[in-house]
């Protein structure tokens, strides 16, 4: 089991007691709580306006406010959120069936984003591990099966046009993240919402 010395404020994995004990704070804290929900609205507002590349095939631009919550606040809230994105989401900018495979899809892309990044040093191959997970795994091997439940075409159909849409798009995703956190991950530690990195650039 992989722990995290008293002094040290991360993690090397998730896979701890201690992760999941520090993880599960969040859920009582009131500040991290009002700061998921507002992190809920923008994602809301961003994805309602995807970019329609073919049928049920779009881009979508919230996973960066995905990562940053998640990164925040961990597995637990990020559940949550995830699933409370998709339901408003499908409420307010209804496009097609509702279908409860999305909203698994939603809450597992969350999870993933807390796994790798809630409580870790974040570094340039952790991200593209990352995003890469959450495009395959989630993006690509869920969205997939619920296309092909909901839709008459089969799964390797929706499986060549998702994993072209969402390879294409990986190192774009992958910039846009690495960015964003640059940028972040300072104002975060500065709020005390995270603690401060080891050092002031993401490294390799």
């Amino acid at each position: 089991m992989t722990t995290s010395p008293s002094n040290d404020p991360f993690f090397k994995s998730p896979f701890c007691a201690q992760y999941w004990r520090e993880a599960k704070k969040s859920l009582k804290s009131l500040r991290l709580l009002v700061l998921a929900a507002l992190l809920v609205a923008g994602r809301v507002a961003i994805t309602g306006f995807p970019i329609m590349v073919g049928e049920n095939l779009k881009i979508s631009f919230g996973f960066f406010l995905n990562a940053l919550g998640s990164l925040i606040y961990g597995p637990y809230v990020g559940i949550l959120t995830g699933f409370a994105t998709d339901i408003l989401g499908v409420i307010l900018h209804p496009m097609g069936p509702f279908f409860p495979g999305y909203t698994l899809t939603a809450m597992a892309g969350s999870f993933v984003y807390a796994l790798f990044l809630y409580r870790a040093r974040i570094t340039v191959r952790r991200i593209v591990l990352c995003k890469l997970c959450v495009n395959i795994f989630v993006n690509v091997g869920l969205n997939c099966l619920w296309s092909a439940m909901l839709y008459s075409k089969g799964y390797l159909f929706y499986l060549g046009q998702s994993l072209f849409k969402n390879l294409l798009m990986l190192p774009v995703e992958i910039v846009i993240l690495l960015t964003f956190l640059r940028i972040m991950l300072p104002v975060l530690s500065s709020a005390g919402l995270t603690p401060p990195q080891p050092t002031k650039h993401i490294p390799f």
